[in-house]
C-alpha cells in the first residue's frame, strides 16, 4: 500500500487529467462517476494522512 501522501499526489494528478479531458458540454455519466470516485478516494487519503499525523504527534 502507498503512503497516504503519495496516494494523495497520485489521486490529484488523476483528477487533473480527467478534468483536462472534460468536454465543455454534455459530460458523460461515466466521467462524472469516475470523478466522484476519485474525489472520495482523495478525501479518504487526506483523512488517513491527518490521522497518521495526529497519532505521531500524540506519541
Amino acid at each position: 500500500m502507498q503512503l497516504p501522501s503519495k496516494r494523495i499526489e497520485l489521486l490529484e494528478r488523476q483528477i487533473a487529467q480527467l478534468k483536462q479531458q472534460w468536454p465543455k458540454h454534455s459530460v458523460p455519466a461515466a466521467m462524472l462517476l469516475q470523478l466522484e470516485a476519485l474525489e472520495e478516494e482523495l478525501e479518504e487519503a487526506r483523512r488517513q494522512l491527518a490521522n497518521d499525523i495526529s497519532e505521531q504527534q500524540s506519541r
